[in-house]
């Protein structure tokens, strides 16, 4: 069996996640293809994603790529989680992670309406989708406000976590157009701003010719996982089937049908693609990397990348807040001010030279976000202090 070492990983991390200025593009859907996808949750996170790998950033490109030429497609997938990718990956993304989803969302949403005093849940439902999907057809990318607007009785108050600290009230309408989203009849298209959620949302196939049906999902669950192995690995069992948000049955019987072979590492066992290639070792490299990048994100064993003394870069849950690496491993942590200044926490000595390029980095992001202020959704612990 072949043994990979920590720090071969990390020379594959370097290389494969286009991190190295030698490997920067301005390929837009190129970098999402290379990290599989672009996580969306926090939407800042897309743009910076891409920026730090692009040899010219811009804003616009990547805009350009989402809107005008949809080269890239948002849609909720692994973990429940709201990704970015090219549309052949969002196909295989639904259909490997996010039909799971629909059921339970569609009986928790039923429960909802029954706790609220509908009297047919399930009759109630499916008229809503079919009123909120013609709207869409009609009218275009529209914003949940908009939506609510012109159909008022879909407006039915839903009562969120009663009698709880974190009670709200919330118009069905949004539920009925979140289920259209994993259903794969909905997608998001653009909000107000680039730093901004409030998406609006158009009929799939009207966005995306083909919309996003039709992939087998076992076929589609191979793929992906194939996918995975040669932009993350190697990696471990555990490793994927946490980023996928598969149960192991699934995790193992797609490792099996993408023929992953097996590997050494410290971790324990691993998985290659059965078609990698070997890298190189890398050249000394930097990178700024904003909260939820893929990168930082994209395992979950990380001892590897992650000293011990930097598990403060991560919050409780295990999301990564924006970070600091030097060759491969996560050295520190960043945050913006609402000045719009950059303050930096080093989780361990640096040397001055690399500490240098480092700030090189952070001069890179500051022009890459102009004027822009934004705040973090899912900040690692360090977060707070670093901005005290």
């Amino acid at each position: 069996m072949r043994a990979i070492d920590d720090e071969e990983r990390r020379a594959r991390l370097a290389a494969r996640h286009l991190l190295l200025p030698s490997t920067r593009i301005d390929d837009v859907p190129g970098i999402a293809d290379a990290l599989v996808a672009l996580h969306s949750t926090d939407p800042p996170t897309v743009y910076l994603s891409a920026m730090v790998r692009m040899v010219h950033p811009s804003i616009a490109a990547v805009e350009q790529a989402l809107y005008v030429d949809r080269q890239l497609i948002r849609h909720h997938a692994m973990r429940r989680t709201l990704w970015v990718a090219t549309p052949p990956v969002a196909r295989r993304m639904h259909a490997a992670a996010t039909l799971a989803l629909v059921e339970p969302e569609r009986r928790r949403t039923r429960q909802m309406l029954a706790a609220n005093g509908v009297a047919d849940p399930e009759a109630w439902l499916a008229e809503a989708e079919r009123l909120v999907l013609a709207d869409l057809r009609q009218h275009g990318p529209s914003t949940a406000r908009a939506v609510g607007e012109r159909l008022p009785a879909l407006r039915q108050p839903l009562q969120l976590a009663p009698g709880k600290s974190y009670a709200a009230i919330q118009g069905a309408h949004t539920r009925v157009l979140a289920l259209l989203g994993f259903a794969g009849l909905m997608l998001r298209t653009r909000p107000s701003s680039w730093i901004n959620g409030a998406y609006a949302y158009a009929a799939a196939e009207d966005w995306l010719p083909g919309g996003l049906g039709g992939e087998d999902p076992r076929v589609a669950a191979a793929e992906l996982a194939g996918h995975w192995l040669r932009r993350f690995g190697p990696g471990t069992t555990t490793d994927l089937a946490w980023w996928m948000g598969w149960p192991l049955r699934t995790t193992r019987q797609s490792l099996a049908d993408c023929g992953a072979v097996e590997v050494e590492l410290a971790a324990g066992l691993g998985w290659l693609a059965p078609d990698d290639e070997p890298v190189s070792a890398a050249e000394p490299w930097v990178a700024v990397l904003p909260g939820l990048d893929p990168t930082t994100m994209g395992w979950k064993q990380r001892d590897w990348y992650l000293p011990a003394a930097a598990v403060d870069a991560f919050d409780s849950v295990g999301n990564g807040g924006p970070t600091l690496w030097v060759d491969g491993r996560i050295v520190g942590a960043w945050a913006q001010t609402r000045d719009g200044e950059i303050h930096t926490h080093y989780f361990e000595r640096v040397p001055a030279a690399r500490r240098a390029e480092i700030d090189a980095r952070i001069a890179a992001v500051k022009a890459m976000i102009g004027g822009s202020r934004f705040t973090v959704r899912f900040p690692g612990n360090i977060h707070a202090r670093i901005l005290d």
